[in-house]
Parts: C-alpha cells; sequence; structure tokens
C-alpha cells in the first residue's frame, strides 16, 4: 500500500501527477466539490450572527467520500493538491473536514504547472489551509446563494418558473440591454468623404481629403463636397510635405484567462465555454506518448496576472536566439504592469515548455486542443520577442489650397510579428499599404477623384469577446466566472445569440425591469465592483468576511420585502401563432424557450406537440426542386439551411444558399462568411464574388 495519498479534482489530473511522483505515492480524484450547500434550500442562517452556512455531501458523491476516507486511513499523511485558487482552496478544506484532517498541517500543496519538475517542488514545500482564501471563497458562495435563493422564487411567482437572478449575470444582461436602447435609439448623422487615387509613373496609391488651407475640414454635406470638387483645378497635386518617422510596435502580454477567451473568440471562433474546456484538457495533461507519457501542456489557465516566471523567461529567449537570431529576442527586461484589481496570484497562461512546439503535437492533440495551444504557445513566445519596426509615411498632396493626405506603412523588422500578430474585434479595410518613392516639390496626376455619403453607426451589439472584455474592465466578475456568466444568460432565455452577438429577449427585458425597480444595487456596476473589491480584501486578509456579509444583508433584506408585497404579477400571454395543431386541433402558440421561441400546442400538457419556427429564405430547395429552404438551429445552436419537406428530403448547408443560379455552371450559390471579408461562392465550380452588404 502506498504510504501516502493525494487528492486531486480530476481522474486526468490524477494519472498525470501519480505518474511523476511515484510508488510512494497514491493519487485520487475527488471529482470537484464533494461538499457544498443544499440545493433544495437556501443553506445559510440569515438568522444567526455568523451566516453559519450547512455543509452536506453532494448528492452521488457518497461513494466517491468513502473511497477517499478508506484510502486516508491507510495513508501516513494526506495531500490535497486542489487548483492553486479561492475554489481550490475551499475543496481542499472541505475535504480536510470530511477525512477529518488538520487543516493548521502541512497538509496543502499547489502548483501552478502540471510539470515533473513543478509538482516535485510543490510536495518539497507543503503548507497549511490558507483560511482568507477559504473564507473568500465562502463569502462568494453566500453572497450568490443569499441573492439567487430570495430573488429568484419572486421571480417564479411573479413573473414565470425557472427564472433566476445572480449578481454577475443581471449586471452583464443589463448591459446587453442597454447596448440595445442604444442601437434603438440612434441617429444617424451624415457625413461624407473624397478619396482620390493617385498615380506616381506607373504605380498607384490611394489618399484621402483632409481639409482646405493646411486646416483640417469636416465634410458634412452634398454642398461641402461640391465646393470642394469646384475649386481643385486639373489633376495634378504637387506634393508640399512628406512625414517619414520609424515606429515600434510592442507584441502583447501572455494571456489571462479575459484576453484569452477574448482571442480565441476572434481568431478560432470559440465560445468561452469551449476555450475553457480545453484548456483545462490541456493544462491537467495529454498523454504525448512513448517515454514522456502524460503531461501539462499549459499552466494554470484561471488567472488575471500578465507575470512569467524567470526560468520560463530564460528558456523563451534561448529557443528565440536559437530559432530567429539574437535580434529578435528582447534586448530590455519588460515591467509586467499589474492591472487595477488583478489578484496576481499566478503565472500568466503559457506552455509549460517553449520548446514543446504546436508542430511536434500536432498529431497527438485533436485539432481543437492543437489550435489552442498553438494560439497560447505563440502569444507567449512573441511576447519574449523584440519590437516590430515600421516605416511610416504621410505624404501631404495640394491642388489649389485642397489637401489630401497618404498614409502608409513598410515593416522595416518584423521582430515579434514573425511569430504572432493580436487579433481585432472588427475587420477593418487596412489603409496602410506601403506608398512608392515621393519627395517634397514632386508632382502626381489623380486618376479619380470620388466622393462618398456616409451615415454614422450605432455602438455594435456585444460579442462574447467585447463582454468579456467590458466585464473586466468594470470590474465585474473574476476569471473563472466569465463563462459560466455567458452561459447561463443563454440558458434563462434572458439573451440569445444572432450572428455571434448578443440580443435581448422580451423575458429578460421583463426581469431586468422587476430587478431595476425593487433591486437596483444588484445592478449597479459600482455597488457589483465594490463587493468584488471586498472578496478580494478578505482573501488578502484585510477584511472580516461576516461584517461584509453582514452589511449587504441590512439593505437587501428590507428590499426582499417590498417585492413580496408590492412587485404586481407579470403574465407573460402565449401568442398565437395563426395555425392549429395537426395533432389535436387545438391553436399553436409561439414559446419562449432555452434557444428562443419555438411553437406549441396550446392544449399543453393535454397535448406536447411543439414545432421550431422555420424563417424562410424565398430559395427553393435545390435537391428536390418542390420544398423552400428554411433557417433552421442544430443543437447546439448553430444556424444551418435545409429543405422545409425534411425528413421527405434531407438537404442541408452551413452557408446561406442564395436564389439565383452560379453564371458560370448553374449550381448553387451560397453566401461564405469568411475572415477577409464575405464572399458569393458557387458549391461546385471556382465562381466567386464580394458579397455586397447591405
Amino acid at each position: 500500500m502506498a504510504d501516502y495519498l493525494v487528492i486531486v479534482e480530476s481522474p486526468a489530473k490524477a494519472k498525470t501527477i501519480e505518474r511523476y511522483l511515484g510508488k510512494k505515492y497514491k493519487v485520487k480524484a475527488s471529482l470537484g466539490h464533494v461538499r457544498d450547500l443544499p440545493k433544495s434550500q437556501m443553506g445559510v442562517d440569515v438568522e444567526a450572527e455568523d451566516f453559519s452556512p450547512k455543509y452536506i455531501t453532494i448528492r452521488g458523491k457518497g461513494p466517491v467520500l468513502k473511497e477517499l476516507k478508506t484510502a486516508a486511513k491507510k495513508a501516513k499523511k494526506v495531500y490535497l493538491a486542489a487548483d492553486p485558487d479561492r475554489e481550490g482552496e475551499a475543496i481542499a478544506w472541505h475535504l480536510a473536514h470530511a477525512l477529518n484532517i488538520d487543516g493548521g498541517s502541512e497538509c496543502r500543496v499547489v502548483f501552478n504547472e502540471i510539470t515533473k519538475d513543478a509538482v516535485k517542488e510543490s510536495f518539497k514545500n507543503p503548507r497549511t489551509i490558507n483560511e482568507d482564501l477559504v473564507k473568500a471563497q465562502q463569502a462568494r458562495r453566500i453572497l450568490d446563494r443569499l441573492v439567487g435563493y430570495n430573488i429568484s422564487p419572486i421571480l417564479w411567482k411573479k413573473v414565470k418558473k425557472g427564472l433566476s437572478a445572480g449578481r454577475v449575470q443581471s449586471v452583464a444582461v443589463k448591459l446587453i440591454i442597454d447596448r440595445e436602447k442604444e442601437i434603438n435609439n440612434f441617429t444617424p448623422e451624415e457625413y461624407w468623404s473624397i478619396e482620390g487615387n493617385f498615380k506616381k509613373g506607373k504605380e498607384s496609391f490611394e489618399g484621402s481629403f483632409y481639409g482646405l488651407d493646411g486646416k483640417k475640414q469636416n465634410l458634412n454635406s452634398e454642398e461641402d463636397v461640391t465646393a470642394i470638387t469646384k475649386r481643385l483645378q486639373g489633376d495634378k497635386f504637387e506634393v508640399q510635405k512628406v512625414n517619414k518617422r520609424e515606429r515600434r510596435k510592442n507584441p502583447a502580454s501572455p494571456f489571462t484567462t479575459s484576453s484569452l477567451q477574448q482571442e480565441a473568440a476572434r481568431k478560432l471562433n470559440f465560445r468561452a465555454k469551449k476555450t475553457m474546456m480545453l484548456a483545462q484538457q490541456l493544462y491537467e495533461g495529454v498523454d504525448l506518448g512513448g517515454k514522456q507519457g502524460t503531461a501539462g501542456l499549459i499552466t494554470y489557465m484561471r488567472t488575471d496576472s500578465t507575470r512569467i516566471s524567470e526560468t520560463a523567461k530564460s528558456e523563451a529567449l534561448d529557443y528565440i536566439v536559437e530559432e530567429f537570431g539574437e535580434e529578435f529576442s528582447a534586448s530590455e527586461k519588460k515591467k509586467e504592469k499589474k492591472k487595477e484589481g488583478a489578484q496576481d496570484a499566478h503565472e500568466a497562461i503559457r506552455p509549460t515548455s517553449t520548446l514543446k512546439e504546436p508542430s511536434s503535437l500536432k498529431k497527438i492533440l485533436s485539432r481543437d486542443q492543437y489550435r489552442l495551444y498553438k494560439l497560447i504557445w505563440e502569444r507567449f513566445v512573441a511576447s519574449q520577442m523584440a519590437p516590430a519596426v515600421m516605416d511610416t509615411m504621410t505624404v501631404h498632396l495640394y491642388n489649389e489650397g485642397v489637401e489630401f493626405r497618404a498614409t502608409g506603412s513598410d515593416i522595416k523588422f518584423k521582430g515579434f510579428m514573425k511569430v504572432y500578430v493580436e487579433g481585432e474585434d472588427d475587420s477593418s479595410k487596412d489603409k496602410n499599404k506601403q506608398l512608392p518613392h515621393l519627395e517634397e516639390g514632386m508632382t502626381v496626376e489623380a486618376e479619380t477623384v470620388e466622393p462618398s455619403q456616409h451615415f454614422t453607426q450605432p455602438p455594435p451589439r456585444y460579442t462574447e469577446a467585447r463582454l468579456v472584455r467590458t466585464l473586466e474592465e468594470l470590474g465585474i466578475g473574476r476569471p473563472s466566472t466569465f463563462a459560466p456568466t455567458l452561459d447561463t444568460i443563454q440558458r434563462r432565455g434572458y439573451v440569445s445569440l444572432d450572428n455571434k452577438r448578443f440580443i435581448p429577449t422580451e423575458l429578460g427585458e421583463i426581469v431586468l425591469e422587476q430587478l431595476l425597480a425593487y433591486f437596483p444595487e444588484i445592478l449597479d456596476v459600482e455597488f457589483t465592483k465594490k463587493m468584488e473589491d471586498d472578496l478580494d480584501s478578505i482573501e488578502d486578509g484585510e477584511e472580516d468576511w461576516i461584517r461584509v456579509l453582514r452589511e449587504f444583508y441590512k439593505g437587501f433584506e428590507p428590499r426582499l420585502t417590498t417585492a413580496e408585497k408590492e412587485m404586481e404579477e407579470i403574465e407573460i400571454k402565449d401568442e398565437p401563432a395563426g395555425s392549429a395543431c395537426e395533432k389535436c386541433g387545438h391553436e399553436m402558440v409561439y414559446k419562449m424557450g432555452r434557444y428562443g421561441q419555438f411553437l406549441a400546442c396550446s392544449n399543453f400538457p393535454d397535448c406536447r406537440n411543439t414545432k421550431p419556427i422555420l424563417k424562410k429564405i424565398d430559395v427553393t430547395c435545390p435537391k428536390c426542386e418542390k420544398g423552400e429552404i428554411v433557417e433552421r438551429k442544430s443543437k447546439k445552436n448553430r444556424k444551418f439551411y435545409g429543405c422545409e419537406r425534411y425528413p421527405d428530403c434531407d438537404f442541408i448547408s452551413w452557408d446561406k444558399p442564395i436564389s439565383r443560379p452560379c453564371p458560370k455552371c448553374e449550381s448553387l450559390l451560397v453566401e461564405k462568411r469568411l475572415k477577409k471579408g464575405n464572399q458569393i461562392q458557387c458549391t461546385e465550380c471556382d465562381y466567386k464574388e464580394e458579397l455586397q452588404e447591405k
């Protein structure tokens, strides 16, 4: 029998660590928490001075706990090696209580990466359970329970069963609804631009109108444009000034949880939940085969720090010098800036070894694991490389006092851009193209001068990446909360995703209206941010967790009483669909479900007939030529297109078909959504054309 028992959360992690520690150690998994507040009741004594929580063994964890108790009795010593964060510390604390382990003994081991050296080093330096971390987790858990288990029943009674309210999720919904109001109330303003296409010898370049007689001028109307074009004399423009300068562009810092979720959404089209699931797999360990066995490939993935260990930096710099040359390594030591409100408990997310190149793991990892690992590896390596050096040039072109400006840039030294370039939220036309050789006094010819009318655009709806960034900037939630928050607000039906952007539902707006009326502090950004700061202060041992809970509940309890008495019952009536149920003849109605609206029989529960709402796109099915193509959604809520006659006709397409045939072969044309601009493509031949967006 092994001398020492080590308890971690997951079997994958257990397998990896046991191989590193050797025969004297037995590693078992608790499968997450073994104790928690009961689901069927509040589980918190609000009358007690200390808000006593009532912890019970989680349903289904009895056999796991029994196995751990048996193994603990036979072991000389038990080590608790849950994840190195508040939640992991709480898991260790609950295990200590369940297994009668003294939390004041050196029973806790933590490591930021699951590698042989890191794991062995952590067992040389065990510590006691950090009570402040446990208190911070306990305070958050009780706080969320007080909000959720008190407000949710009121919403069930007054609005609809199955609803919930939470501190972070409610603020996220409010942000989405506020943005929708901004869009609806937005008044477009007209403005104009004048674009010129210039020629110097055989080379062409673009320039834009800037102003008159050296002063910038805005073009607000067609009259303004006419006045400018009338002033132009001929097509010759004089180069009156050429500004050249060298610009250095620094690499982005290694990933935090938030920046990883944002970049994975932009570059890989991953949802936040998927990103965290894959990152967990890469952290816990992947079987590399042969002598390497199972190994963790990245450091702990729940962090708000950009800090990097000196060992990791040194290995990365050696790799960069050997692979790319001395000039590509960062010559100056960068000072990592600690972001305001960051806990800075762990390193940034990085590969456990720079030498594990993505290309060497491509055949071992799944496609999505590989893509995420490659992103993390490239971002980290680039962060330790030299800045890119750009030569930028601005050319001032004049014709009768009318000034056009042309800007361009040329990469003089790629630096970190040889490995990685940060993604952008929205694709934009790159106007910084290389310009021909131009000097002051030269004359260039304007081939075309084209005015264009524009209208200001409303702020964009939130994507997952943009919402995560906004929550982080506002100090709402922490790295571990972003993905589950986004998942919850969609599951509850408060928001839906359309073209990867959040749109509030009617249900979301109704719930928000009630919360604003009776629980305004729950939706107040500053209040929610202060609560997060208080939780951080508890973790640092600077704040008493009981006082924080007491202070919150003192203002919260009267609002509950008022809401229970005064909140009016809202009946969300089912909207008639104008068609009869084919099973029983009763009227079909629109219902709100997890993935938005659907059709259901009004005779429920006697008749349980349901149907998806089919949105026709005015395209005849190319396969059966009888039905129409309709928009559908998969079980994972992904949009696709199929024939309305399914299952009689099984035509499906992930890309949206269009009504006209291919001019080259008369086959089906579809809309392709690409990163570099959307296109219309033929499904059979090589015909392509740019998609004209409405």
